[in-house]
């Protein structure tokens, strides 16, 4: 797996950056965990030029705001199919599909996953959909698969932990 020539990463929400498993607001909204260490990569992705996609079916402000914080420009939220997003995402990236990733757990993610150069699956990735990855992550959604896949990508590139960029938000 050459993780050399990736140049784009597009993750999913529920069951990748966050648990599988919510609480509930008493509004019935979905509460969202995220993990600090996915999120300290992801903003290194982004200095260290990685495009980063945040591609989800959900439609919550607040992981909008997150993800944005990071600094990810592309969050897509309410998409329903994933797939055209994806292509579309990669497009307009003048991007090629083999280099990018894409990072599902559930039946939603198949096609995206398909269409990428590499799909990754958290270890509690539906069984389908770790059937169907090129690499299914040690860490569970919520517990590190970002880091983890992100970690590959910029040793693989020679950019982790190569500068001062790498010691701060």
């Amino acid at each position: 797996m050459d993780f050399s020539k990736i140049r784009a990463i597009a993750f999913d929400v529920d069951g990748v950056l966050s648990p599988s498993t919510i609480a509930m607001g008493e509004d019935g909204q979905p509460m969202r965990m995220v993990n600090v260490k996915d999120g300290y990569a992801i903003q290194l992705a982004v200095k260290k030029g990685i495009k980063i996609a945040i591609i989800s079916g959900g439609r919550s402000k607040a992981v909008a705001l997150r993800y944005r914080g990071l600094g990810v420009e592309d969050v897509y939220m309410g998409a329903a199919f994933k797939l055209p997003v994806f292509e579309q995402w990669l497009e307009d990236a003048g991007l090629d599909a083999g280099e990018a990733i894409f990072v599902g757990d559930d039946i939603p993610d198949l096609h995206a996953m398909a269409a990428a150069g590499i799909s990754v699956a958290p270890a509690d990735a539906a069984r389908q959909v770790k059937e169907a990855a090129t690499i299914i992550s040690p860490c569970d959604g919520g517990h590190g698969v970002a880091r983890d896949i992100i970690e590959r990508v910029l040793a693989a590139r020679g950019q982790w932990m190569d500068d001062e960029h790498a010691f701060g938000w």
